[in-house]
């Protein structure tokens, strides 16, 4: 890792970290979480995270019942509810909403209209296509909470990963997530003086720690370790911070993934911005997924974590250095030959012109540019095109 001193990597006297937060891609998908998650769904710590999830899966048990064995009644305590019984189960089993769903996902039938039938209509709509289920076998996962409630059904060959699993991960390379190791909740961007500062307390507002009946995702940064990759157009170091995130779903609402990259900032409402290097593994709950899981991801947040920031570092040195024009008419043949339109290829070049101040002639100029236009882009298929070419140019040029 490479290590500054205070003055090399331009640390305020309020202990954070100038920051030109105006460069690389901006990453909305942590803010998105941020915003759709209630009190009860954040967590202060990895080791409260842990805490709740673990004790649920204790809680649970999974099995795989033939489909035509089960049977849809009205539920004893509410006759305007559903209860399923399984076999070799001595209560009646209340489906989530959730697990309903893939219920009738599973024998075809439309959710959303049976659920706006009267229970017995809707039971006996259910019965049948259980009855008739050609899969024959449906892999279970219940709970008990006070009473036994299925949290899902799947396919006999689902290949579940529990949410405590990957938190356990992560917690083997960031320990609580508060600061007693170099991974963390990220601090704060100002955005009156570019200061981001790496050191704000962690409340439900803050944190980047969630948990719902149906997933988890983490979003963790390695922000008071500040890598300097260059100069800035004023002489100011250009830092950044390692960072990533993860999610998965035990209940087969989402897959398992894991992203890492390198920012400059993370802001009040939890967008990534100036991201750059950004990276994915996803892993499909299928037959294998636990065995992937244990041998690629898993590893691959380790070696991320304990990996040295110098390719990163001289790829963008070998971007900054390699000079590709020097003239409008390079500057235009060179994003003309790489697919950028006529209209594209000007607001570029425009584009760097106003930030930087000086027409582009590196590669790395040219991914700011891009990247600065696809901030700006209002679909989410544009924008990723454009930040996925520039990212190209970046990984040749290194």
């Amino acid at each position: 890792m490479i290590q500054m001193n205070i003055e090399q990597a331009g640390q305020d006297r309020s202990g954070g970290y100038k920051v030109d937060a105006s460069r690389g891609q901006r990453n909305g998908r942590v803010s998105s979480e941020w915003f759709s998650r209630p009190d009860d769904q954040r967590f202060l710590s990895l080791a409260d995270l842990y805490t709740s999830v673990r004790g649920r899966s204790d809680r649970s048990r999974t099995r795989t019942v033939e489909s035509s064995a089960i049977r849809v009644e009205a539920a004893r305590d509410n006759p305007e509810r559903l209860s399923l019984a399984l076999p070799g189960a001595d209560v009646q089993v209340a489906p989530t909403h959730w697990s309903f769903g893939q219920l009738a996902a599973l024998v075809g039938a439309p959710a959303a209209y049976l659920r706006q039938l009267p229970a017995p209509l809707a039971g006996i709509n259910l019965q049948y296509g259980l009855s008739t289920h050609r899969a024959e076998q449906v892999k279970t996962l219940e709970v008990e909470d006070g009473r036994v409630e299925l949290r899902a059904a799947t396919g006999p060959d689902y290949g579940r990963i529990f949410d405590h699993e990957l938190v356990e991960a992560v917690r083997r390379i960031a320990g609580n997530g508060t600061g007693d190791t170099r991974w963390k909740v990220p601090g704060v961007l100002d955005w009156s003086t570019g200061i981001y500062n790496p050191r704000v307390d962690i409340t439900r507002d803050t944190t980047t720690l969630y948990a719902s009946d149906r997933d988890v995702f983490l979003f963790l940064v390695d922000d008071l370790n500040p890598i300097e990759a260059g100069r800035l157009p004023d002489g100011s170091p250009d830092l950044y911070f390692r960072g990533f995130y993860c999610w998965n779903s035990e209940v087969g609402a989402k897959t398992l993934g894991l992203a890492s990259f390198y920012l400059r900032a993370v802001c009040q409402n939890r967008n990534l911005w100036g991201v750059e290097d950004f990276q994915e593994i996803t892993i499909r709950h299928s037959k294998y997924a636990a065995g992937r899981f244990a041998h690629e991801a898993a590893p691959a947040l380790t070696r991320f974590a304990e990996s040295s920031a110098i390719p990163f570092v001289n790829g963008i040195k070998a971007a900054r250095a390699q000079i590709v024009a020097s003239s409008d008419d390079d500057r235009a043949e060179f994003l003309r030959k790489r697919g950028f339109s006529k209209a594209e290829t000007s607001k570029i070049i425009d584009t760097v012109l106003a930030e930087e101040g000086h027409p582009p002639s590196s590669v790395f100029d040219f991914v700011q540019g891009i990247t600065a236009i696809a901030r700006d882009k209002p679909h989410q298929d544009a924008r990723l095109d454009l930040e996925g070419r520039a990212k190209k140019l970046l990984d040749r040029a290194a």
